[in-house]
């Protein structure tokens, strides 16, 4: 891996927020140097020169240079303003090229996958990120993981990686990327003879004909429109008993 060069300059009165917020405004992040049993070094480093670093990729291997020392380092943390997102404050490891460190490694899939593109699976991609041991300008860039004969339920672990000039340190069962059936969505049926809601019936009635047995019915009149006499319900009139003649 290729080494790069960065000045540093050196710090005091770490922790004074008013001056960790000029150097910031002037275009310098505060960062600090640990490790290898030495004192840790506070120092700024140049915005737009780290920038560019981490654009070339993760886990360079830098050599910093300051006021009466330099450090061969890597990057072991990085803390971000959570509304603009600018960097604000770097920790540099101090490192040996000739012992093996541990980091992480992006995982890059590569290949058009079986299961996805012709049985319509989706790739689930669990491990992004993979553990490894090696020394320090050994460590890959990235590492590829080849996804085009995967089939819909099947997957690809830790163990299925062919390692190279690095170790791997997590869990050899555990997943890195699979592929799954495509969810079916359920719809139900609808229940026969469910009425709408909201919805009234319909009564319909015959025409020139009244509902039989409706409460409060009137009774029809007669042919000179005058009204039967009113009497208990289903009771017939009583007949007239002629009078005896005097």
């Amino acid at each position: 891996m290729q080494q790069t060069i960065i000045s540093a300059e050196m710090r005091d009165k770490a922790g004074v927020r008013a001056t960790l917020s000029a150097f910031r405004a002037g275009g310098r992040i505060p960062a600090v140097i640990y490790g290898q049993d030495k004192k840790p070094v506070s120092v700024t480093v140049d915005e737009k020169a780290i920038t560019a670093l981490i654009k070339a990729g993760s886990n360079a291997i830098i050599t910093i240079k300051y006021q009466g020392g330099e450090d061969t380092v890597i990057i072991k943390a990085i803390q971000k303003h959570p509304v603009t997102d600018k960097y604000r404050h770097f920790d540099f490891y101090r490192i040996s090229l000739t012992d093996k460190i541990k980091v992480k490694v992006h995982v890059k899939l590569v290949g058009e996958c079986y299961g996805a593109k012709v049985q319509a699976g989706l790739v689930e991609h669990t491990m992004r990120e993979l553990n490894v041991s090696c020394l320090p300008t050994e460590i890959p860039h990235e590492i590829e993981v080849d996804i085009t004969d995967l089939h819909i339920n099947h997957s690809l672990r830790v163990k299925d990686i062919k390692p190279g000039k690095f170790d791997l340190l997590d869990a050899p069962e555990q997943i890195v990327v699979s592929v799954t059936a495509p969810k079916e969505e359920k719809v139900e049926a609808p229940v026969a003879g469910a009425a709408v809601a909201g919805a009234e019936p319909e009564v319909v009635a015959s025409k020139g004909k009244k509902e039989e047995g409706a409460e409060g019915a009137a009774p029809a009149a007669g042919k000179d429109g005058a009204k039967p006499a009113a009497g208990k319900e289903g009771a017939k009139p009583a007949d007239k008993k002629a009078e005896p003649k005097k």
